[in-house]
């Protein structure tokens, strides 16, 4: 597994380019020069063609990989609200954003090596199989060799196996999780972790012991390959910049998630 595979290196990913027009969203320019890996949203959720470009140049600049972000079709929620479609709608939506992505790409040389599902779509397929299938057949569709950047110990990882895909675990730097394993809900009031040296504590404790603990305290095994630091709060570059910090104070190296030695193609 790669728990033993990766020892002595993890990927940092945050979510990134998601501006809208003259509108800015987080602070992207500061965040890349943090991470490894960026998610980039593809128009659903957040983000324009222009946005997306912009985005993509930052990203080849920094030597950030980059990968989609697709989301529900819901700019005025963010894509954090609830949106049932059907599994041909949401094939068709995954597709949809990864093309997008790919030919903004192409712009700038650069190429789209992951994928990785946002807010709702994401919480709601890590615990139904038939949603995280769908997303994993449709990735597997437009390049089968897309790493699925899955949250730890969920549907999602399992379904992108099935369908022959890499998968990256990825755990959270700033949220806190349920005994179930999954992200505490964001409308409640413990749900985020705001203060950067809490977040290194909380992510150190994941790598060494590559296990996720609850806000009771329960230890849930899982495998650590990439840890996301939101990009979209005030406390972002902070957060983001203290985890990386204390990540190669401990002596382990942060690279785009290509180059983890157990996601190699």
């Amino acid at each position: 597994m790669a728990a033993a595979t990766n020892a002595g290196h993890v990927n940092i990913n945050s979510d990134l380019g998601e501006s809208f027009g003259p509108w800015v969203m987080g602070n992207d320019t500061e965040v890349l020069k943090i991470v490894a890996s960026a998610n980039v949203a593809c128009g659903f959720h957040a983000s324009d063609p222009v946005v997306m470009m912009d985005t993509v140049k930052l990203c080849a600049q920094n030597g950030v990989s980059i990968g989609a972000h697709p989301g529900f079709a819901d700019l005025q929620g963010f894509g954090r609200r609830v949106i049932n479609l059907t599994i041909k709608e949401l094939e068709a939506n995954i597709a949809y954003q990864i093309g997008a992505l790919q030919a903004i790409a192409a712009l700038h040389g650069a190429k789209v090596t992951h994928m990785k599902p946002h807010g709702m779509m994401a919480n709601m397929s890590a615990e139904s199989p038939e949603m995280s299938e769908a997303i994993a057949r449709a990735t597997k569709a437009v390049d089968r060799d897309l790493i699925f950047l899955a949250q730890a110990n969920t549907e999602q990882g399992k379904a992108a196996l099935k369908h022959g895909l890499r998968v990256a675990e990825e755990v959270f730097a700033d949220r806190t999780y349920t005994d179930a394993g999954l992200l505490t809900p964001r409308k409640e009031a413990n749900s985020m972790i705001k203060d950067p040296a809490k977040a290194v504590e909380h992510v150190r404790r994941m790598v060494d012991e590559q296990a996720i603990y609850s806000t009771s305290g329960k230890r849930i095994p899982c495998r650590v390959d990439s840890i996301c630091v939101h990009g979209d709060g005030p406390t972002a570059v902070s957060v983001a910049k203290a985890v990386r910090e204390g990540l190669e104070a401990a002596g382990i190296r942060i690279v785009p998630l290509p180059e983890m030695p157990s996601l190699r193609s």
